[in-house]
């Protein structure tokens, strides 16, 4: 069989691992009772048959991180493209900055314990790996996959496989002690808070019509085409874009090549902003009378980003090579074990503060984002809040909008180690440490004096 089936073949035996995975969860007890998202557990069953250990499925980790790459992209172009109400509420900026404060503590965490380990004991380790942490707990696997990746690019060993790693062992930590937090808290008095099973029947009209919506018209082009149709084209003019960020930057010699290799590796913040571009010009044309044969339905996108995600956790965790992190078990270890704990006690400690009348579901959802992804820090707010009455889930999803504008300063941040490692001067990696520090600081001192004046309104 040619090469060309390999990309259908994986796309098939991740569909088989999902429905095993969905399969399993229905009927084993124990996995209904805890938190375990579909995808994840895909994604292990993923590593258990895939080449490193059992070896049924020939995945190629490679392969895998491609596909994780163009998901990912896909995934939040979808989301982009999809219409959203943002309000003024202090809800929207206090959880930006909960977020962004969270990956650099994170990442104070993780840069300075390597620094720390590559000077007693891995004298030939790229400290910067230790930036991992914020984006394989803070971003998702597909983001430390990215990055990593364009590290390897300029020189550094295993860096698309580690972020893999780090993204995987947050998972654990966003479910399986997410879990055992959930309980903790739900029993402490100052954590209780009304119950949310009354019937909303404002949700279940908004189900309806979206069922009715999904339903495909009967026109010369499908309404779930269209939608592909626009992704489509913003994904192209996210790939010019890189395709002329790289040719002018690379010629401004190793600052401007390693930035245009980071460019690559967020493609999907400038493929976001490009959706929000496309999506503000469709509204304005329709607002004066102009019409295609559809237009965005944005019940379909949130389907398709769905779709991307859930496949994207799964080739994500099935990527992770088993006998590619040995040299690094003991590091990354260490740094996950740390970056979990040093997570779960900024949430005790802020996230109270920034939302005193909802502390539960929002202790529970901006810790499982912060170590999982968007989607298993909802999980845990499912928990405790089945219908999602509570304000977590929009200042987990228009927080993170708010998220992108003062995380951009990491981006060029990001780049300071690896021209370093590069260039060979150490220093860069303490001027990066600092540099987070003060960061953080700033940040976090505007949060206490945002949270200190909701006090006393």
């Amino acid at each position: 069989m040619n090469d060309s089936w390999q990309y259908m073949l994986d796309f098939v035996f991740i569909s088989l691992l999902i429905f095993v995975a969905a399969v399993l969860k229905s009927r084993l007890s124990f996995l209904r009772q805890w938190i375990v998202p579909t995808a994840m557990l895909a994604g292990f069953l993923g590593i258990l048959l895939g080449p490193d250990l059992l070896g049924f499925l020939p995945f190629d980790y490679d392969r895998l991180g491609n596909l994780v790459y163009h998901l990912m992209g896909i995934g939040f172009i979808a989301l982009s493209l999809k219409s959203r109400e943002v309000t003024n509420s202090p809800g929207i900026v206090n959880s930006g900055l909960i977020i962004v404060s969270t990956y650099l503590i994170q990442g104070i965490v993780g840069l300075g314990l390597f620094i720390v380990l590559v000077a007693l004991f891995y004298p030939d380790m790229f400290q910067g790996l230790g930036l991992l942490l914020p984006l394989g707990f803070g971003q998702g696997p597909g983001q430390a996959y990215s990055i990593g990746s364009s590290w390897e690019a300029l020189g550094v060993k295993e860096g698309g496989n580690l972020g893999l790693a780090v993204a995987g062992i947050g998972f654990l930590w966003a479910t399986i002690i997410g879990v055992v937090l959930m309980n903790v808290l739900s029993r402490r008095k100052s954590y209780q808070q009304r119950s949310y099973n009354e019937q909303d029947e404002e949700e279940q009209r908004s189900a309806a019509i979206a069922q009715h919506k999904e339903a495909p018209l009967a026109d010369a082009i499908d309404r779930l085409t269209y939608q592909v149709v626009l992704i489509g084209i913003v994904y192209l003019m996210t790939y010019l874009t890189l395709v002329a960020a790289e040719r002018l930057l690379t010629p401004l010699g190793s600052f401007g090549e390693t930035f245009a290799q980071l460019l690559i590796g967020f493609h999907f913040i400038i493929g976001s902003l490009y959706a929000m571009l496309v999506r503000s010009i469709l509204t304005k044309l329709e607002k004066r009378g102009f019409r295609t044969e559809h237009t965005i339905d944005h019940y379909m996108m949130q389907r398709v980003s769905g779709f991307a995600f859930d496949y994207m956790i799964t080739a994500s965790i099935a990527a992770i090579s088993i006998h590619a992190l040995k040299e690094y078990a003991i590091p990354i270890l260490l740094l996950t074990t740390l970056g979990g704990a040093v997570t779960i006690w900024y949430m005790l400690w802020i996230v109270p503060r920034a939302f005193p009348k909802e502390k539960l579901p929002n202790v529970l959802g901006f810790y499982g984002m912060l170590t999982g992804t968007i989607s298993t820090g909802l999980a845990l707010v499912k928990g405790v809040d089945p219908k999602f009455r509570s304000n977590t889930a929009d200042n987990l999803v228009v927080g993170s909008a708010s998220a992108i504008l003062f995380g951009f300063p990491m981006l060029l941040v990001l780049n300071i180690p690896v021209i370093g490692y590069r260039e060979n001067k150490p220093e860069m990696y303490v001027y990066t440490l600092l540099i987070l520090i003060a960061y953080f600081g700033l940040l976090f001192g505007a949060l206490l004096l945002r949270t200190r004046k909701q006090e006393k309104k």
